[in-house]
């Protein structure tokens, strides 16, 4: 099935063709960026460049103006009968001294006294004057007989303070405007050097950018992180991955259901969230195979580091879910046992009709009725006590079903059930009574377990004594045997993975007793106490071992039946039955 890709992967410059490489996309996209920048820096400049310039002429006119009119020769001059004459060789003299396109003098009428054109003095002028000669300076941009120029026009006052003329300083926009673009040059060699460095920078940018993504078009791109959601979410195994920090960047839905993880766990240290097994497992990433307990689910799980261009990047981890296949292996071991139990009955049978048949060929009547009626008494397997009573129809069939198995192995079982106290006038209740499914099978799988290891502690020909009892809300199981009794590493029985059986027993062999090389299936010893305590905590009660009176060991569980349903971090379901470790 092709991959769909989004449409923000395809998007690109609509000026540009679609085979054009998103490298060369990115470099043209900077390079506008940058020119276009440039651009707006170099016209705010010229803007400022020609705001200051005006500024400076504006200073020197109103400077030169000013001293103009207060000039004590050109004051005189206006009380001549030709002033001009006074007048304009010192308009002259200061005009190109000061670089000024013109310094014109006028009277009160508006006839000019002074002006670069001698052939205009005696004319008005062209401009309006009413603002000076109403006391004001006026500055502005006007279009005279000279043409357009930026100019400043100041009254010239007498010593009454009356005002009697004008003068008038400007410099022509024509020659602001050569002034402004003189410095043009030295402006735009900037911006070239500035835009040549941007443009390599754009094209450094570009081509890191192009190599960070591993030379990949965003199509490309696209199409591998919908592939690697679609895989990581749709296979069937558990996949975690670690940074080097040791926090988690990734995690699957199978992972996540397999661990029991949170939503929002991308970020959180991995040996803060995970199971310590798993966590170490993680840690050191050996590459190896071996199976974990997440809760009470039993996994395979692989860690190995994981490297990118030479360098370590983190560790990834795939888990296997094996509980379905452990309860399988379980089941199978129960059929051997029924089946080998059900073969030593139907010997014993045969046995008993060649009794039958042998007194009966004698003649002697009495006595094969007599054998008759002593069979119908005897049990039918080598369970004593209150079986019957333990108010659970599943939890007596179990324990009848291992009663089979001791009666095979010469195993004398014995059960004792003691029910919740009955309140006054009514009958009393079997342990099991009353309670959740799920209660009902932690007690299964405790009892299961706990039968299994005596069984197999016992080995032939012994003793084995199960209570269940029940006070309350809290239900106590113990198991007592005459076996060898407590190992030596007696601390470590709650631990995954600790055993004491023998490689190559039977039941490590049918549960896939192997190695853990990631070929074949990895061994399930050891995980029946550890998923027993776990159980027993999850319900708020405690789980303990000692010696027994019988001469062997004695495992004692409580449990917290008001507590024991469904306490929150628990991975996996309830009444998994695993071989445990004694």
């Amino acid at each position: 099935m092709p991959v769909a890709v989004p449409r923000a992967a395809t998007a690109r410059l609509p000026f540009l063709p679609r085979a054009v490489p998103f490298r060369l996309q990115l470099l043209l996209l900077q390079v506008g960026i940058v020119l276009g920048v440039l651009a707006i820096v170099g016209a705010v400049t010229l803007r400022l460049q020609e705001q200051q310039l005006r500024d400076a002429y504006e200073e020197r006119m109103v400077a030169v103006a000013t001293s103009v009119s207060r000039l004590p020769s050109v004051l005189a001059a206006f009380d001549d009968d030709e002033p001009a004459l006074a007048i304009q060789p010192l308009a002259e003299l200061i005009r190109t001294s000061a670089d000024l396109g013109y310094v014109v003098v006028t009277d009160a009428r508006g006839l000019r006294l002074s002006h670069p054109n001698p052939s205009l003095i005696g004319l008005p002028v062209s401009t309006d004057a009413s603002v000076p000669l109403s006391g004001k300076t006026y500055v502005g941009t006007q279009t005279g007989t000279l043409g357009s120029s930026w100019r400043v026009k100041v009254p010239v006052r007498s010593e009454s303070g009356d005002v009697i003329g004008t003068v008038s300083v400007g410099i022509l926009e024509s020659e602001l405007s050569e002034a402004l673009w003189a410095r043009a040059p030295e402006l735009l060699a900037w911006l070239l050097a500035a835009g040549g460095v941007g443009t390599a920078g754009a094209f450094w940018i570009s081509r890191l950018a192009w190599r960070r993504v591993y030379r990949q078009e965003p199509e490309q791109i696209a199409a591998l992180l919908e592939a690697r959601d679609a895989m990581l979410h749709g296979i069937g195994d558990g996949v975690l991955a670690v940074d080097e920090q040791g926090r988690i960047v990734l995690a699957n839905d199978e992972s996540r259901r397999l661990l029991g993880l949170a939503e929002g766990a991308e970020g959180e240290l991995a040996a803060a969230v995970l199971e310590p097994q798993v966590a170490g497992l993680l840690a050191r990433a050996a590459g190896t195979e071996e199976p974990v307990l997440a809760g009470e689910r039993v996994l395979l799980a692989k860690a190995r580091r994981v490297g990118v261009e030479g360098q370590h990047v983190g560790a990834v981890l795939v888990l296997r879910d094996r509980t379905e296949v452990t309860a399988m292996l379980r089941d199978l071991d129960g059929a051997r046992d029924l089946t080998q139990s059900l073969r030593a009955q139907a010997h014993e049978f045969s046995n008993q009709l060649h009794v039958l048949s042998g007194l009966l060929e004698l003649g002697r009547t009495d006595a094969a009725a007599a054998y008759l009626e002593r069979l119908g008494a005897g049990p039918a397997a080598s369970v004593h006590g209150d079986a019957e009573r333990l108010g659970s129809a599943e939890l007596a069939a179990l324990v009848l079903a291992k009663g089979a198995l001791c009666r095979e192995k010469g195993i004398e079982l014995v059960v004792e059930a003691d029910g919740a106290s009955p309140a006054e006038g009514a009958l009393a209740c079997g342990p099991a009574e009353g309670l959740r499914g799920e209660q009902t099978a932690d007690l299964a799988v405790v009892v299961g377990n706990l039968l299994d290891n005596a069984i197999d502690a016992v080995g032939h020909r012994g003793r084995i004594e199960l209570l269940v009892a029940r006070t309350g809300d809290e239900l106590v199981v113990e198991a007592h045997d005459d076996g060898p009794g407590l190992p030596p590493e007696a601390h470590r029985l709650w631990e995954i993975g600790f055993s004491t059986k023998p490689v190559g027993s039977r039941r490590g062999t049918a549960s896939g007793e192997g190695t853990a090389s990631g070929e074949g299936t990895a061994p399930s010893r050891g995980f029946g106490l550890a998923i027993v305590k776990r159980i027993a905590e999850r319900s708020g009660g405690s789980a303990t071992a000692g010696p027994s009176p019988l001469g062997g060991a004695c495992v004692r569980v409580e449990l917290r039946l008001a507590a024991s349903t469904g306490a929150a971090g628990t991975a996996g379901p309830p009444g998994t039955v695993l071989d445990g470790a004694r």
